[in-house]
This record gives structure tokens, sequence and C-alpha cells, in this order.
């Protein structure tokens, strides 16, 4: 019989499901190989191994097992770290962890992790813990997953002639072309935004700004919904689909007077 190896990652819950009558199947985003499914043996019972650990964005140090490097780990404990209360008394807050997540999910396949975008998830949980402003916090979360996983869209320049962002009279923002364009060559482009000079500089400030600092930038009503718009269609262009959590999010914040 092939023994098992024995692993030990920091890791974050992306998302689970039970399975037979007391485990789950879990999907972790891990410090050191990146996407990771395993199963959990009894985690729906066991009050020791896994209590409180096995929930979406909990962030945990986990031990487990596997032959190979294909088929399911075995989680064989989970010890956690963070399971972010304050996010979970808040539901505006606990919608926008769970868009963190699941953009980290579909941005993401197993076993091949990518540079930065752990501590990413690690530092804008802890900005939402910490009461910054929600909705600011996940456009720039966006922003940086999106520069992370090789997508960083043309926020200074357009990207067809090159014309620079403060000689642009009306920008439009173009999710098949990766970028804003000016007036004279959006003409073409049928799945374009208009957006005000504004909030693109907005965004590409918050882009460069120490994490620590974000807090500082507040976005105008128009600005949040510009962005969120504009973000939403590249995100949708780039994955061929809208996010679950993304549409329910957009949807309680348009409810709201």
């Amino acid at each position: 019989m092939t023994k098992r190896a024995i692993y030990k990652a920091s890791a974050f819950v992306l998302r689970f499901i039970d399975y037979g009558d007391s485990d789950r199947i879990v999907t972790f985003y891990t410090d050191k190989s990146g996407k990771l499914k395993g199963i959990a043996k009894g985690a729906r019972r066991s009050k020791r191994r896994f209590l409180n650990a096995i929930e979406p964005f909990c962030h945990s140090t986990i031990l487990y097992s596997r032959r190979s490097k294909e088929g399911l780990a075995l989680i064989e404990n989970c010890d956690v770290i963070n399971h972010y209360p304050g996010i979970r008394e808040n539901l505006e807050g606990t919608m926008v962890a769970s868009c963190f997540i699941e953009l980290i999910d579909q941005f993401t396949i197993e076993g091949r992790r990518v540079p930065g975008l752990f501590k990413l998830l690690e530092n804008f949980l802890g900005l939402i813990e910490r009461g910054n402003n929600i909705e600011e916090t996940l456009r720039f979360f966006e922003l940086r997953l999106l520069k992370i996983a090789g997508y960083e869209p043309v926020l200074e320049r357009c990207v067809k002639c090159g014309k620079p962002l403060d000689e642009m009279e009306s920008p439009f923002f173009c999710p098949s072309d990766g970028g804003i364009k000016c007036s004279d060559c959006e003409r073409d482009n049928f799945d374009s935004l208009p957006v005000s000079a504004g909030t693109l500089k907005m965004l590409s400030m918050g882009n460069k700004m120490d994490t620590d600092r974000i807090h500082r930038l507040v976005l105008s009503k128009r600005a949040l919904k510009e962005s969120g718009d504009i973000l939403r269609l590249f995100i949708r262009h780039i994955l061929g689909k809208e996010l679950k959590s993304l549409q329910v999010f957009n949807q309680i914040k348009n409810m709201q007077p």
C-alpha cells in the first residue's frame, strides 16, 4: 500500500458540499499549493477536529494527506486562525467576503499556486473585518485580483491609439478590448460603457495604493456605480458568466433606498 504523505498549510475555505451522513468535501485555497480539494471525514459530527473551521472564508491551519496529486486529499485536522466574527455579524460584509472567495475560486485551478493571491485574500478580509468601506474594498479587490491573474484592465490610456486619459473628453470602457477607449476609437464597439475620467483616476489610484491606506479613498455614488458596472462586465467577459455572489450583492444594493 502506498504511504500517504502528510502536509501542513494555511488555508481559506472557498466552498464545501455535504457528502454522505457525516463527511464534507471542501475546496480550500492554500498558501503553498493553491487550490486544494479534500474530504473531511466526520466533519459534520466532530466538535474537536473541525469546529467552526469548515465555513466559507474561514482561515485555518490544515493538516492533510494524499497518496498522489490526483484525487481528493484527506483532511486530517483544521485549527482556526481567524473565523472573522466581525464580518459574519454584518450582512453586507458577509456578502462581499463571499464575492472575494467566489472570485478566487473562479480565477484559479486546482493544484496551481498564483503568487500574491493568498495574501490578497488575507489582507482584504482583514479590511472588511476592521470595518473599512465595504463596497470600495470590493472594487479594489476585484482590480488587484485581475492584475494578479494577468487580466489587469488598461485605465490610463486608450488601448487602441494610446491617447492619455487626461486628453479624453468622453472615455469608454470596452470589456472585449481590455480597457478604455477614446470616443474616436470606440465607434466600432457595441459592448462599451461610458465612464467618467474621475472614476477611472480613483480606480487607478486605489490599485496602486498600499493596502492599509485604501480606507482613505471614498468613492462617490457615481464612481461606485460606474466602477461596479465596468468591472462586473469585464469579469463576466473573462469568465463567460456572471458570478452568483456578485449578482446577489448587486440585487440587495439596488433594493436599498
